[in-house]
Formats: C-alpha cells, structure tokens, sequence
C-alpha cells in the first residue's frame, strides 16, 4: 500500500518518500513530537501539540497551523494510511523565510512482551548532557548526542544509555525519562537536571498521585540505581519499559516488579 503523509500544505501518495528526504537540512533548526495512536486515538494529542507550540515560541519557529488545524492535520494522516496501530511524528522546522511542516503515521511495532518481563540493559553514556542549555528541556531534531549514545549503547551489547549532566546526576536516557523505585515510593530525575518533560513521565507522575503513591523529583546517581528496588523507562512510544541491569550489574531483581507492572497495566488503560 502507498504510504501517505501530509507535506507542506497537501496530503501526498507517490512522492512521499522523495518529500520526506528533501527536509534533511531541517537537522539543523527544527522541532518533533513522537506520538502512539491506537485505534485511531492518538495518545495525549493535545499535550503534545502544546509542548510543540511552547518549544516553537521559544526558538523563534512560527506555527503556520492553529493547535486544532494541526490535531486535524495529524488525524487525518493517520486515518489516510490505515494504520489501526500507528507510530505517529510530526515534525516542524524553520525553512528559508518561513516554517513548514510533516507529518507522518506508519505502523507502530513495538517491542515483544518478553522484553517488558527481562527488561533492558543499560550503560552510562560517555557523553554529558548541558542541564543550563535550553535545548535540553525541548525536543530538537539535533539529536546528535542521543545518537551518539544509543549507537555506542548498542555496540556494547546494551539496549539503551543513560546519560549524566555535568555534574554526575542521571538527567535522561536516550528516547525516554527515567524513573526509580525504592520502598514502595518512587523517584524521578528532576526537570532541572537537564531532562525533557516528558509526556509519559507526567502521565506516571499523574498516576502515582491518583493512586496514593509517593513520587519526588530530586538528583540522582548511578550508584542511585544499584540500591533502587526497581528502575524503568517512559516514552510515549515505549511506555514503561523495566530496566534489569546498569553497565551489566543488577538492579533489583533483574526483571518487571511489581510497582512498575502496576504501572504498566494503569498506563496501558489510558490508551484504550
């Protein structure tokens, strides 16, 4: 089936591959939302486009769309190319005087249910995070450090990287936020740490708060990990995704626990 994306004010079917390489220089000043549509429902649609229009203003990007003409935009996508589970992005960058923008819904495959009872292995990457740049707190399709750590995670042998800030604090991995839980509480690397506030992460801080469970932000190190009960991942694509191991020395029990699978089964409600 020909895939169709929305491109620069039009809807396109055969020359959408060709649209999509053509915006290559958008690596240098532009911007992206990641989103997972399941049945047509687009997963926290309005959060997502309001963090875009936050980040535009704030690196000089003007929306050529209202946030409604853009979640119609990115409905519309979805239903055009059939995709009953779909892995949805839509990404805008400054382009010559103006903005633009591209949208695209292709089928989401995600990771097999054994990888959410194992859980990931992790390493710390050598690269460090700026927690006083701006740019850390947006998500900018400069992605160079997050590149850079996942590719040598990988050459490893390891899942994914945590990456530190300047000062030796754990501010995020490479696609998602981090999370720890110890005695019963559970613990988030604070926005000041030079993490992106991510949609996820608020959704399990929101569901730590409905659910009687104490959550804090704070600064944490990787020795942090080692004495944590449980640690996981968030992202809008992954979800909650365990982690079993830093830098291949266990932590915990080295599989899904029982706060974390609590927290997937609530999650995983919210996108029914």
């Amino acid at each position: 089936m020909q895939e169709t994306i929305f491109f620069n004010g039009k809807f396109l079917r055969e020359e959408a591959k060709a649209a999509e390489n053509s915006v290559a220089s958008l690596y240098a000043l532009g911007l992206f939302e990641t989103m997972r549509s399941c049945n047509n429902k687009i997963a926290y649609l309005e959060q997502h486009i309001e963090r875009i229009k936050s980040s535009a203003k704030l690196i000089g990007i003007k929306l050529i769309y209202s946030p409604d003409k853009l979640k119609k935009i990115i409905r519309e996508t979805v239903s055009l190319n059939s995709v009953k589970d779909a892995r949805v992005k839509l990404t805008l960058w400054r382009a010559e005087s103006k903005s633009a923008i591209l949208v695209t819904a292709r089928e989401y495959k995600p990771y097999p249910l054994r990888k959410y009872n194992t859980g990931f292995s992790v390493n710390i990457s050598r690269f460090r995070q700026d927690e006083n740049s701006l740019l850390a707190r947006i998500k900018t399709t400069s992605r160079i450090l997050y590149r850079l750590s996942l590719e040598e995670a990988r050459r490893k042998g390891f899942d994914e990287a945590f990456i530190l800030n300047n000062h030796g604090f754990i501010a995020e991995a490479t696609r998602s936020n981090v999370f720890l839980v110890k005695s019963g509480d559970l613990f988030t690397p604070s926005l000041a740490c030079g993490c992106l506030d991510g949609i996820t992460r608020r959704a399990v801080l929101d569901l730590a708060r409905r659910n009687n469970i104490k959550a804090y932000e704070g600064k944490f190190t990787p020795l942090d990990l080692y004495d944590a009960d449980e640690v996981f991942l968030t992202s809008s694509l992954m979800g909650l995704m365990p982690v079993s191991s830093l830098e291949r020395k266990k932590i915990g029990q080295a599989k899904c626990n029982s706060l974390t699978k609590f927290l997937i089964r609530k999650y995983n409600c919210l996108l029914k």
